[in-house]
C-alpha cells in the first residue's frame, strides 16, 4: 500500500475515533417541535463547520427526565445539553428571573430585542458559576391560562388551582392571581386537568396543543401574562474541556439557530391555533389584562430585589 493512500486512512480512522455526539434533551412529545427542531438544525450546522467532528442527538418526549432532572445531570456533566424554560433556572441563577417577570415585555418584538441584546448576554452568561453555558435564547411565546371555564378577569381565577412550573417567582405570580399555584412537572398537567387534581394551567399555544392540553381544558383564556423565554444549556464541566476553536463553533451554531427557531416557533403558532380549535377548544380574547397586571407589583418587590437586578428590569423595559 502507496505511504499516501496508509497516511490518509489512518488520518480518516483518527478523525473518526474523535468524532463527539453530545447528548441534548426535551421535554417536548413533537420531533416537529420548534425547540426540538432547532437543536437539531444546531447538530447539522455544527457537524458542517466542524467537519463532522461534533453533532447533537435530541432525546426529546423527556425521555432524559423533566426539566428539573435534565437541568441537574447537565450541571454534573452526566448530560451535555439541555433545552428548558427558563423558570426552573430562577432558583440557581438569579439574573434568569428577570425575562420570568410577568408583563415584562410589551410584544415579541420587545422580547425579542431585548435578549438580543446585552442584557440578554448577560444573563446567559450569569449561569456560568451555577455549572451551566448559557448558549442561546429560544422562543417560547406568550403564556396564557387555560381552564375548563372562560377567565375574563384576575377575579374569575380567584380560588383556582393551577398549575406551575417548579419555581417561586410562578408560585408567587399565581398567588398574586388569588389562586392556588401546584407546582409539578409539564408531563404530569394532562392527567392532573383530567382527574380534577387541578383546575388549569397555563402556556402557549403550541404547549397546549403538543401536549394534548385541549382535551382536558376547553377554554384558553389569552391573559397573555408571561412571554418567559427557553434556554438552551451546556454543561460547563463538558464545554470547558473543549479547545477554544470548539467552543467558538457551538456558541455560534447555537447562535444561528435563534432564527430558525422563531421562524418555526411563528409558523407553529399558527399551526396549533388552528388545532386546538379544530379539537373543541375555545379561544378567549376578550380579557382584561390590566386586571392581571395591576396584581403584579408584589411580584417584582419579592424578585427584583437588587439593585443589579432593578438595573437589568429597567434596561429590558427601555429596550426600544
Amino acid at each position: 500500500m502507496r505511504k499516501p493512500l496508509l497516511l490518509s486512512i489512518l488520518l480518516a480512522a483518527a478523525f473518526c475515533a474523535q468524532a463527539v455526539e453530545f447528548r441534548s434533551a426535551d421535554v417536548h412529545n413533537s420531533d416537529e417541535y420548534p425547540t426540538v427542531a432547532a437543536v437539531k438544525h444546531m447538530s447539522e450546522l455544527l457537524a458542517q463547520r466542524s467537519g463532522g467532528k461534533y453533532k447533537i442527538r435530541v432525546f426529546n418526549k423527556g425521555a432524559l427526565g423533566s426539566e428539573k432532572e435534565t437541568i441537574d445531570q447537565v450541571k454534573i456533566g452526566a448530560l451535555d445539553l439541555t433545552r428548558v424554560n427558563i423558570s426552573p433556572m430562577n432558583s440557581l441563577c438569579p439574573k434568569t428571573q428577570v425575562p420570568t417577570l410577568p408583563f415584562l415585555f410589551n410584544s415579541t418584538e420587545h422580547m425579542r430585542k431585548s435578549l438580543d441584546g446585552p442584557a440578554g448576554e448577560e444573563i446567559l452568561k450569569s449561569c456560568e458559576s451555577q455549572g451551566f453555558v448559557g448558549l442561546a435564547f429560544y422562543d417560547s411565546g406568550a403564556r396564557s391560562i387555560y381552564a375548563n371555564k372562560p377567565v375574563h378577569s384576575a377575579a374569575d381565577t380567584k380560588g383556582m388551582k393551577i398549575r406551575v412550573q417548579q419555581s417561586d417567582l410562578w408560585v408567587s405570580v399565581i398567588n398574586a392571581m388569588d389562586a392556588n399555584p401546584t407546582p409539578m412537572p409539564a408531563g404530569e398537567v394532562y392527567t392532573a386537568l383530567k382527574t380534577g387534581l387541578i383546575d388549569a394551567a397555563e402556556n402557549n399555544v403550541p404547549s397546549y396543543d403538543g401536549f394534548k392540553h385541549f382535551e382536558a381544558a376547553k377554554f384558553y383564556s389569552r391573559t397573555e401574562h408571561s412571554m418567559a423565554p427557553e434556554m438552551l444549556l451546556m454543561s460547563k464541566v463538558v464545554f470547558d474541556k473543549l479547545p477554544k476553536g470548539d467552543q467558538d463553533l457551538i456558541r455560534s451554531a447555537a447562535k444561528d439557530s435563534v432564527a430558525f427557531q422563531r421562524k418555526k416557533w411563528d409558523e407553529q403558532e399558527v399551526k396549533s391555533l388552528a388545532a386546538v380549535k379544530a379539537g373543541g377548544a375555545e379561544i378567549v380574547a376578550n380579557v382584561d389584562k390590566a386586571s392581571f397586571q395591576a396584581r403584579m407589583a408584589p411580584v417584582y418587590a419579592k424578585f427584583a430585589t437588587t439593585p443589579d437586578l432593578q438595573r437589568l428590569v429597567k434596561a429590558i423595559q427601555e429596550t426600544k
